[in-house]
């Protein structure tokens, strides 16, 4: 039995060398280093977009709370921003990045705030990306 044993860790030791890599040269390993994605994935990040415009907002939702049942309100806020963004921005394309999707859903589906502020990015393509107003 202890023979048996013996063979099985020989044998995991073979393949365990097996499949170790053999060292590389530092230019074979600067061309391994994976590259960053060129394609914007939808809502990405500010550094990737050649901003064309860029604006301001102050969102006011308290109609919301009006006219929307309780348990639909924090979707209705969602879609009033995207409406009030493509309106004053001229796209036809919004995108929400997940910062300000947040901020409207903190308080739950029932209670979103009463007002938003956002900042507005618009790309050369047309789109648009909001994205929270930052801190002064």
């Amino acid at each position: 039995m202890s023979e048996e044993k013996e063979e099985i860790e020989e044998k995991k030791e073979t393949t365990d060398s097996e499949l170790e890599p053999e060292p590389t040269t530092e230019t074979e390993q600067a061309d391994e280093v994976p590259k960053e994605k060129e394609e914007r994935p939808e809502g990405g990040t500010e550094e990737e977009i050649e901003v064309v415009e860029e604006r301001v907002y102050t969102i006011p939702l308290r109609h919301v709370h009006i006219v929307t049942p309780r348990i639909k309100r924090a979707p209705r806020s969602v879609r009033d921003v995207r409406s009030f963004v493509a309106r004053h921005m001229r796209a036809e394309e919004v995108s929400i990045s997940n910062e300000v999707n947040e901020l409207l859903w903190k308080r739950s589906i029932n209670k979103p705030p009463r007002r938003i502020k956002i900042r507005a990015v618009k790309d050369k393509e047309g789109r648009v990306i909001v994205y929270p107003a930052k801190a002064s």
